[in-house]
């Protein structure tokens, strides 16, 4: 018999000792007075004189992580909500029965205790239990401790027990709470409306990604898990609402890493009668408030680095390259906007690429050689290559470039904006630009989306958007160094039970 198997069974002889004691080991409902956080607030600052004289009474519950007997009497740790408590369990004060039951409980259990508060002589914050109820009997041992890469995985294949031994997994998701609220009461603050935008869609659109495919049986047609919710967004724009966003799933069908997972959570907000440099001002302000909100500093530790968001630097991306370069001389300007120039530049650095690319892709692949691993402190860097934002309005005085900019901090990409293409024969333009390229092999280029033409052939005012990566921001405001440190339940290759 397997050790799992043996404990199951030992656990199954109390469980029905405990049942013809006439006990329900999962009874239905259990009135608490205070949860053990609350308790610990109410009574933290109390000395033992204080809570002797007044002998405050309590009903609250938790799971035993802890059990230290001592003939007939016993102390034990609850656990609850991130907070433990010392309980004290005596037969002389709760009955020869009540004591039985108690002795009849495993590490794992958990539990309902009424009794009053006190301190030992260790000072000791203490529940002297007057009653105890059982309220969920645990068939399995509850893991002392994580060791290993192996075990990193189990941790995120049961979140569960990795929540309930390991407190700082419970602080990462807790802050994460905090971040998103903070960002919703930030918007909502400046007249945003946060919408809900279909998760399955005809045409997966609004970026340029693979999207994972289904079919709905009643309509006899295919349909995508979202990519992005932007086309549907600016739809609402086209409508009148000049300010909304979404916090929302998205879903791409990509290679997983400790920055990418398919399933992941944005937020994308769009602000009409604006263009990309209100959003700049907006993010930065955005972003040092809930980081100040969030951890009580706008610095924050990130890996080996201190991330200070009191300040932003904002470099072109022509710039980045210049500003980052490795090498004695830096390209020039001119060399950057030619196509031979940026080939030349990745052949110096040794970068392969493909020979078909344009000149917007090799300038994204020589920023990204050179310059995105260097953004640690937080950075703004604006005016992409036409090519490679295909819903961007470009620059007046240089339509090679869009109005657009991404941010980084700690070296990662959390975020993407525009300066929205509002114009529909330009749009269909791009859309068709696309198609073709899917049509040669891209996978991931944008389909044509008609009914988005027809939205703006109504009308869209100048509109800024963007999005920004909620995983990402939690990841270097928790100092976590893995996507599926900050997302409950990541994916993973199935393995046998």
């Amino acid at each position: 018999m397997n050790q799992k198997a043996d404990l199951i069974d030992q656990r199954q002889e109390k469980l029905e000792e405990i049942r013809s004691r006439g006990y329900d080991p999962y009874p239905h409902k259990y009135s608490l007075t205070q949860r053990i956080a609350q308790v610990r607030e109410a009574f933290s600052s109390s000395s033992a004189e204080e809570l002797e004289s007044s002998k405050p009474e309590l009903q609250t519950a938790g799971r035993l992580i802890s059990i230290r007997g001592h003939g007939k009497a016993s102390f034990a740790h609850l656990a609850e909500g991130g907070e433990r408590l010392q309980i004290y369990v005596r037969q002389d004060r709760i009955g020869q029965e009540q004591y039985e039951l108690f002795r009849l409980l495993d590490v794992g259990d958990i539990v309902g205790v009424q009794g009053v508060v006190f301190r030992t002589r260790t000072d000791e914050l203490t529940v002297i239990v007057d009653r105890l109820t059982l309220l969920s009997k645990s068939m399995l041992s509850l893991p002392e401790k994580w060791h290993g890469l192996a075990d990193v995985e189990t941790r995120y294949r049961q979140r569960y027990l990795d929540l309930l031994v390991n407190p700082r997994v419970r602080e990462i998701f807790t802050r994460r709470s905090r971040i998103i609220s903070s960002i919703r009461l930030f918007l909502e603050e400046r007249a945003y409306i946060e919408v809900e935008t279909p998760m399955m869609q005809t045409l997966a659109g609004g970026a340029t990604a693979r999207p994972f495919e289904t079919f709905h049986e009643a309509l006899g047609i295919p349909l995508y898990l979202r990519i992005a919710p932007e086309l549907y967004l600016k739809r609402l724009v086209v409508g009148g609402m000049d300010r909304v966003f979404e916090i929302n799933r998205n879903f791409r069908n990509e290679g997983i890493s400790t920055r990418h997972n398919p399933e992941f959570t944005m937020l994308e907000f769009y602000q009409a009668y604006s263009d990309y440099r209100d959003l700049m001002d907006l993010t930065e302000e955005m972003l040092a408030r809930v980081v100040e909100e969030v951890t009580g500093s706008l610095q924050v530790e990130f890996g080996e680095s201190t991330i200070d968001f009191s300040r932003f630097e904002r470099y072109s991306m022509v710039e980045s390259v210049q500003k980052f370069w490795q090498g004695e001389d830096p390209p020039s300007s001119e060399q950057l906007c030619e196509q031979e120039g940026v080939k030349e530049s990745l052949r110096e650095l040794g970068v392969s690429f493909p020979p078909e690319a344009g000149w917007g892709k090799l300038l994204g692949l020589l920023f990204e050689s050179v310059a995105e691993a260097q953004l640690v402190q937080p950075t703004l860097i604006y005016d992409f290559p036409k090519e490679l934002s295909p819903l961007s309005k470009t620059k007046d005085e240089d339509p090679r470039f869009a109005e657009r900019f991404e941010i980084f901090a700690g070296g990662l990409e959390i975020g993407n904006a525009y300066s929205e293409l509002n114009d529909p024969a330009e749009q269909r333009q791009r859309f068709e630009e696309q198609s073709e390229a899917r049509e040669q092999g891209d996978k991931e280029a944008h389909l044509m989306d008609h009914d988005y033409i027809q939205a703006l052939l109504y009308g869209m005012p100048p509109t800024a958007g963007e999005g920004i990566g909620i995983d990402r921001l939690v990841m270097l405001l928790t100092d976590s160094s893995s996507i599926r440190e900050v997302i409950l339940f990541p994916h993973l290759k199935p393995r046998d039970v």
